[in-house]
């Protein structure tokens, strides 16, 4: 039963993930994929798609974004495309309350149906952290989301507290206010790329990294870096 519906889920995810990406490039004439004015046309576009009815592209996304969690998908791209959409401020409330549900979902449907394949798999491999989260499971795991959990992939961050029975509501609670700065700074480079193509005239990689909406963030994710590591010597090294 069990690999029955793992093989349900990743087929699954197959199927929507090929499914976005071919409505995606459907949007797309790769004939002009040089022509910055057709990034410009797009940007517009998209700007005049969101504004007539935000709610249901809320909606949507809050949606897709759910499902994306559950089905393993990675975090980063999905928080750049919501500051796309929908700004730094929006997108990073929807993509933080998205996560964070989405998360606590895959991590339901894991403890219920593949606990015991992920003892198997992450048990040796995240003993140290498993017995420092048993301590005082809110402030560690709240302090491994802050932190980007210490390079750890997404979806095992969202997996590994099945190991240790970790409490669903210290989970969904340490998720979301631990997202929220990394969230923040994806969302605001989204943001800042959708603020270059509309204000640039032509493309220039170096005036797109020299623009306070994309620096600015770019400072406050290697701070983050920095904290990550800081944290990671306090909390969960020897």
């Amino acid at each position: 039963m069990n690999k029955t519906i793992k093989i349900a889920l990743g087929f699954t995810y197959l199927i929507i993930l090929v499914t976005f990406l071919y409505f995606l490039f459907l949007q797309f004439d790769i004939s002009r994929v040089n022509d910055f004015t057709y990034y410009k046309t797009i940007q517009k576009n998209i700007d005049e798609i969101i504004g007539k009815n935000l709610v249901l592209n809320l909606t949507l996304f809050f949606l897709f974004s759910i499902i994306w969690v559950v089905l393993l998908g990675f975090g980063s791209p999905l928080l750049i495309l919501s500051g796309i959409l929908f700004g730094k401020w929006i997108g990073t409330i929807i993509s933080t309350i998205s996560l964070s549900i989405g998360a606590l979902s895959l991590y339901i449907i894991v403890s219920y149906f593949f606990s015991g394949l992920v003892h198997q798999i992450l048990n040796e491999k995240f003993s140290k952290y498993i017995a420092i989260f048993q301590k005082n499971e809110f402030n560690y795991f709240f302090a491994f989301r802050f932190a980007g959990g210490l390079g750890t992939p997404f979806f095992i961050q969202n997996v590994l507290p099945v190991v240790f029975q970790m409490k669903k509501t210290n989970y969904f609670f340490a998720s979301f206010f631990g997202f929220i700065p990394g969230i923040f700074i994806w969302n605001t480079i989204g943001a800042g790329i959708n603020e270059f193509i509309r204000e640039a005239d032509e493309f220039s990689f170096i005036k797109l990294i020299l623009s306070k909406e994309i620096y600015v963030p770019i400072i406050i994710f290697l701070l983050l870096i920095l904290s990550s590591l800081l944290i990671k010597k306090k909390f969960f090294n020897d």
